[in-house]
């Protein structure tokens, strides 16, 4: 099987390569995958280092509205998995140009090759927040979408391009919905790596508003296991949330990350909330769950420990792109 990850260099996308190219993803025996990725502030070859000698593994090195390029490393594939992404809310609401760009017509072009080519499958890996904000319950992948911030936007409306294309070329469209991603190799600018990164050198770290926002957990590793359950044996046309089953509180979050890190709330700076900040995420995994076989398989107190452990032994990993990204 050939396999095209986009935005494989990233948090997630790299992770989705190791996994494949390792073994671990139940898809053996490995592929042949193909990572293209523009390498903008979050992406990073570094994070591919332990496959980059694979046999079965090419890294090309580009940008996702490039026709030209797309259309080049399309030809041949029989799957796509679309991780490429301007994911940074904050980002977003500072300039959305980027987020539009990028996640809708990004989105379009690789489409457009796909078909072009006749590629597979096409997994088009989005999030949760595309259905704004929910006080109670858990959102079903049939809920309206809602999005409220310009990010969440961009992302709804490259979900709502891929199953378009589903239903008027025919395309095998698989879309993802996931909940807050964490763990290995995410890049510092996200909350958990940010406060752990910032408690390791000891400075304060920001917490929005009342600190009462709620979000669900999902450790980057079950949510590639979701992933590969979609690329494998979704249905056509369908939406599959992926969750971790962990609701918890900013604030909640923030004081195991200043327990794990042995320091007390003197380091933490109250902050004015982000616009538009949405107040809870809830994701209803009952569809994955039944129709695929999925559940979370990482505690979140394994897998937060785990996390602050990582970066804990990884500062030179971290430290250029804090410094880069002056974070």
């Amino acid at each position: 099987m050939r396999i095209l990850i986009t935005g494989g260099a990233g948090f997630i996308g790299s992770e989705y390569v190791r996994n494949l190219l390792s073994g671990e993803a139940p898809s053996a025996p490995a592929p042949q995958v193909t990572v293209l990725d523009k390498l903008t502030y979050s992406g990073n070859e570094a994070n591919l280092a332990s496959v980059a000698e694979h046999p079965g593994y090419t890294f090309v090195r580009g940008d996702i509205c490039d026709e030209e390029v797309v259309d080049d490393v399309v030809s041949g594939q029989d799957v796509i998995v679309h991780f490429a992404a301007e994911s940074h809310v904050d980002r977003s609401i500072a300039g959305a140009g980027p987020f539009v760009t990028t996640n809708v017509l990004g989105t379009q072009v690789l489409l457009d090759a796909a078909r072009k080519h006749g590629v597979g499958r096409f997994v088009h890996v989005s999030t949760d927040e595309v259905y704004g904000s929910i006080d109670e319950g858990s959102w079903t992948e049939e809920w309206p979408l809602a999005p409220n911030s310009p990010y969440s936007a961009s992302k709804a409306a490259s979900d709502l391009l891929a199953l378009a294309y589903h239903r008027t070329h025919g395309m095998d469209v698989v879309v993802t919905r996931c909940s807050n991603n964490y763990g290995h190799y995410q890049f510092p600018e996200k909350v958990i790596p940010l406060f752990v990164t910032n408690l390791l050198d000891g400075r304060r770290i920001p917490l929005y508003g009342d600190g009462g926002n709620i979000r669900d957990w999902l450790h980057v590793s079950d949510h590639c296991r979701g992933i590969d359950l979609a690329m494998r044996s979704g249905r056509p046309g369908e939406v599959y949330n992926i969750g971790g089953g962990t609701e918890m509180t900013n604030k909640e979050l923030t004081e195991l990350l200043l327990d794990a890190c042995g320091v007390g709330w003197e380091m933490v700076d109250h902050v004015q909330d982000r616009k538009g900040h949405d107040r809870r995420y809830s994701l209803n995994i009952d569809k994955i769950g039944e129709e695929l076989g999925y559940a979370p398989q990482m505690s979140f107190e394994e897998g937060l420990a785990a996390t602050v452990s990582w970066f804990g032994k990884n500062r030179t990993w971290w430290e250029p792109l804090k410094a880069a990204a002056a974070l």
